[in-house]
């Protein structure tokens, strides 16, 4: 079922599916990449012979978010971002959709789409050195592709917004202690906890698991159907802006961006 993914490292022991995003150093988001996370969790739905599902990345780092020089490319190519948000919708919908649990293994940085995927688990484990932002803001771009409802339904809109306002990163310490993700613990604990975990929803009812999962996330799938569409085209609105394309140039640059684009923007005034 998985022999055509390359992105993605997929490893099967027993009923634990391993899906690890490799993509040396930081496994930072390609555009193979993406397709395949919008593939993979409707293979999940299908396949008979997994339980629960681990998701994690390669060496020291979740992922990093989107790479940087294919959002530069999209710059002057549009019909690639079209692809992308259409992909990024299926990858929202397919984790929120998807009654096995999936535990996140946060063995480093999980920012931006890497962050997303991370919030979209059940079960969210992070090293307490990793760090967890969502600055979609800092490239111009609105945090669209799940973000913007995922943060304020963990956390409340007032720190939701302190965070997807200002792209700050939140040591895993405090997304913690806030209520953002689950644990966050000491690296040579990590695979101890996150496993642990999923061994227990191994062994429990399946039936009762899934079954209470898709209970729970009725609530995330009302809130979030209605509204995916129109938040990827909110983000797709700041690809459009000037600001995008200096917040990339002034990423890949390593220098402080000149946001002088759009005032009036999305505003319906």
């Amino acid at each position: 079922m998985y022999e055509t993914y390359s992105a993605l490292r997929i490893e099967r022991k027993g009923r634990l599916l391993t899906l690890t995003m490799d993509r040396p150093p930081r496994n930072a988001s390609n555009a193979a990449m993406h397709r395949e996370l919008s593939m993979v969790f409707r293979d999940i739905a299908r396949d008979p012979e997994t339980d629960v599902v681990m998701l994690t990345g390669a060496g020291d780092s979740f992922c990093a978010g989107g790479d940087l020089n294919e959002m530069r490319t999209r710059l002057d190519q549009p019909e690639l971002w079209v692809a992308a948000m259409r992909e990024a919708r299926e990858i929202v919908l397919g984790m929120i959709d998807l009654d096995k649990p999936v535990i996140a293994r946060v063995n480093g940085p999980a920012i931006g789409l890497g962050c997303t995927l991370a919030l979209l688990c059940d079960f969210i484990v992070a090293v307490e050195t990793a760090r967890i932002a969502d600055p979609h803001v800092r490239i111009g771009l609105a945090a669209g592709d799940g973000g913007a409802l995922v943060w304020p339904m963990s956390i409340g809109f007032p720190r939701a917004k302190e965070f997807l306002l200002t792209g700050d990163a939140i040591a895993a310490k405090d997304a913690a202690a806030m209520g953002l993700i689950n644990r966050a613990v000491p690296a040579d604990e990590l695979d101890a906890t996150a496993f642990g975990f999923a061994e227990r929803m191994l062994n429990g009812s399946q039936a009762a698991i899934r079954s209470t999962k898709r209970a729970i996330n009725l609530l995330v799938q009302q809130a979030l159907r209605p509204l995916v569409d129109a938040q990827l085209g909110l983000e797709t609105l700041t690809f459009l802006g000037a600001d995008h394309r200096a917040g990339v140039k002034a990423m890949l640059e390593r220098k402080e961006p000149d946001f002088s684009g759009d005032r009036a923007g999305t505003s319906p005034s």
